[in-house]
């Protein structure tokens, strides 16, 4: 089995064995050329591959880079090796989690990501639930703050207030209105130099302002999960992204604002796990739907 997910600026390409466990994997640069970034990560792992299946998962699957990926892989592979479509990189990983992660043998699973991007998915009776246009569990398009902005017009309110890109933009607005941090001595006083990883470790060693703006972000992911728990009625929430990998600093906070959104039966009877495949899990999603899917 073989799965690809296509990042913004880099093509993740991973081999199964039938149990799901990676026999290889391999991720290239973007850098302009997502077709030839896949091609390349595809081509390091062609070795171990075995099977006809190639499933893509890509964060924005109906854009025009994921179908002209699409096009460049049927020419160069047999056209009935490729998916039709590429899955959304949130559907592909809640299959992962389901299959061989933090959810494996569980039938009703939601998982919800927060990194570059917000995403989520959902498994329903063991299998994804996609929709009538494949858009499914488009979270980052959630709508949490009547407010209207550009940025949100542009990318979605969830992805504008809880994405990497929003974390640093909310504590640089901070600081711009006056607030103070420790981590303008670290950047030297450079706001543009500030990362996620910053914010992190700012939260870390108690530094107000951070750990201000990774509660509002808890706050946002509460919201997110919560309202996909209420529509979907899952037997498990995974959470994956930032969460899984810095739980110290977010896992407790949204757990916490979840419970606050749903009622008592319905927390009571769910249950809240970190995600095992960490940045993987949407390219070993793609080639488990590439091996299921109907030819």
């Amino acid at each position: 089995m073989r799965g690809i997910e296509l990042r913004e600026n880099l093509a993740v390409a991973v081999v199964l064995d039938e149990l799901g466990a990676v026999r290889a994997r391999a991720e290239r640069p973007v850098a302009g050329d997502p077709a030839a970034a896949a091609l390349a990560a595809l081509g390091a792992v062609a070795a171990a591959s075995s099977g006809p299946g190639l499933g893509v998962a890509a964060a924005r699957p109906d854009s025009g880079v994921a179908g002209a990926v699409l096009a460049s892989l049927k020419s160069r592979y047999a056209v009935a090796t490729v998916c039709d479509r590429a899955a959304p990189s949130g559907t592909a990983a809640a299959v992962a989690e389901a299959w061989v992660g933090a959810a494996r043998g569980v039938h009703d699973v939601v998982y919800l990501a927060v990194a570059d991007h917000t995403i989520a998915g959902v498994v329903r009776g063991g299998e994804p639930v996609v929709g009538a246009h494949g858009r499914a569990a488009a979270v980052a398009w959630f709508a949490l703050n009547p407010v209207e902005r550009e940025d949100y017009r542009k990318t979605g309110c969830l992805e504008a207030e809880a994405g990497a890109a929003g974390i640093v933009r909310r504590l640089i607005w901070r600081i711009k209105a006056g607030d103070t941090s420790q981590i303008q001595e670290i950047v030297n006083g450079d706001l543009t130099a500030i990362t996620l990883d910053h914010v992190l470790d700012g939260a870390r060693l108690k530094d107000g302002l951070s750990m201000s703006v990774m509660r509002d972000t808890a706050r946002y992911l509460g919201m997110a999960a919560a309202n996909l728990v209420l529509t979907a009625d899952p037997e498990m929430l995974v959470l994956g992204g930032i969460m899984a990998s810095a739980p110290d600093v977010l896992y407790d906070l949204v757990r916490t604002e979840i419970g606050r959104r749903l009622p008592e039966p319905m927390t009571k009877a769910l249950t809240i796990v970190i995600a095992a495949l960490g940045p993987d899990a949407a390219a070993i999603g793609a080639a488990r739907l590439s091996a299921v899917a109907p030819r």
